[in-house]
């Protein structure tokens, strides 16, 4: 394929590549449902995904005030496998356990996923059964009790985890008043003050039929597969009569960021010290993601990365450090990690400040470009092994890019990237507001050199 495909929301049907390398078909419903899908040949079995355009961003609301829908994505996430007027929660299990099949579901800021993978032969019921959660969870209210406290204790076990509440805490002191700022999972506070209407009226508000992608990687057959689906999702009762246009996908402008922060400081009494310093990122849209994607490998994406061995290897600082880059429709965060023993936390943020900055002052050299696209080029070829990683890249296409990009141009792009472009891009974020978050027996002081307060 030479060049990007786009993805636009008034083609009914679209066809990329062809039969021996792999497939790529999209049908968009007159209802809205979008069906992707890509044949992968000689596979035996297929990973499917029901992906709803909605996640913890699109909470509405306020903390306390009556009605709010904050925590509802999360809650949604587990009633959907608790049981519909056909299907108990146990039947739901024992349908994909009997075949060894695999299924859950992932939440995000931006969007809900539903997924199974299944041997060929079992996709039919994959289809079927995920269709009926999708459209026909009773939510329960006992049910919604039950996963309350199951939520809660999620909740519990990541705060016990210095490492997932000091990423929280980055994005809040990052992103600030923005939705994508808060946690995913919401907060302790608002799923104890979630109501079962509240999570129904969100539920209404973000599943129905144009705002669906179906995306299915493996062995599957485009035709097949949509007629499959329409079937199930008739059977279960959404009207695919109705005509709708896709959901329309997010903006991709770069949002103005306002209520940032430049600490956020959790005592706790651990044996290491979780710090991270982030900046402002680049959306995902962007043009530049590739060039991130090659300024990551070389600052922090490796074992032979400047932060590794800097941090690691010469000084003996950390046992875990590394950067990356989350991007979202129309902001970013880009972050640094590292793991040390309380009283070292001021030099190792000094210390991975200072790369960023070499990075930004003298570029990156010709070697560290050479390993940046191998390894990315490498990396990104062996995901591709995997049906689920097809299948989510056809997900994300279609919600979040608007276009399918293969592996052959996505090495073409990396391929263009020069250490200019590296460069130019490490002095945009390393010009932007800092802001450190850290957990552990520590206090503000220990920063006072990298985010003045």
């Amino acid at each position: 394929m030479n060049g990007a495909v786009p993805f636009p929301l008034d083609l009914p049907e679209l066809t990329i590549g062809d039969v021996a390398e792999g497939l790529v078909r999209r049908t968009i419903l007159p209802s809205g449902v979008r069906i992707l899908t890509e044949h992968i040949p000689g596979a035996r079995s297929a990973t499917i995904g029901y992906w709803v355009a909605a996640g913890s961003r699109d909470e509405t609301g306020a903390e306390g005030a009556s009605p709010s829908h904050f925590g509802s994505t999360h809650f949604l996430e587990h009633l959907l496998f608790k049981g519909t007027p056909s299907r108990s929660a146990l039947d739901i299990a024992i349908a994909f356990d009997s075949v060894g099949g695999e299924h859950n579901a992932v939440t995000s800021k931006e969007y809900t996923c539903y997924y199974a993978k299944v041997r060929d032969a079992d996709l039919p019921m994959a289809v079927e059964v995920i269709a009926d959660m999708l459209t026909s969870s009773l939510l329960d209210n006992g049910e919604f009790e039950t996963e309350r406290g199951v939520i809660l204790e999620e909740l519990a076990m990541a705060e016990d985890d210095p490492g997932d509440v000091v990423g929280e805490r980055l994005f809040e002191a990052v992103l600030g008043a923005h939705p994508l700022g808060r946690p995913v999972g919401g907060t302790p506070d608002t799923i104890r003050a979630a109501t079962r209407d509240a999570v129904w009226e969100h539920y209404r508000a973000q599943y129905r039929a144009n705002d669906l992608v179906v995306a299915a990687a493996g062995a599957v057959e485009h035709d097949v597969l949509v007629a499959q689906v329409t079937t199930a999702l008739v059977a279960a009762g959404w009207d695919l009569s109705v005509s709708a246009a896709p959901r329309p996908r997010r903006s991709s402008t770069p949002a103005t960021l306002s209520g940032a922060t430049p600490l956020r400081v959790v005592g706790k009494p651990t044996e290491q010290v979780s710090l991270m310093l982030g900046f402002p990122g680049i959306v995902a849209a962007d043009e530049r993601r590739t060039t991130m994607a090659v300024l990551n490998s070389v600052l922090g994406g490796g074992m032979s990365s400047r932060l590794f061995q800097e941090v690691r290897e010469k000084r003996g600082l950390a046992y875990s450090v590394y950067s990356y880059a989350p991007s979202y429709s129309d902001a970013g965060v880009f972050a640094m990690f590292a793991g040390c023993t309380p009283g070292r936390e001021g030099d190792v943020s000094e210390l991975m400040l200072a790369e960023l900055g070499r990075l930004a002052s003298d570029g990156i050299t010709a070697d560290e470009l050479d390993r940046a696209h191998g390894q990315l080029s490498g990396s990104a070829a062996l995901a591709l092994e995997d049906s689920d990683t097809r299948m989510s890249r056809l997900g994300r296409s279609e919600l979040t890019l608007g276009e399918f990009v293969d592996l052959d141009e996505s090495v073409r792009r990396l391929m263009a990237v020069s250490a200019d472009d590296v460069q130019e891009l490490a002095r945009e974020l390393a010009a932007g507001p800092l802001s450190v978050a850290a957990v552990g027996p520590i206090d503000d002081d220990a920063f006072r050199q990298v985010a003045p307060v």
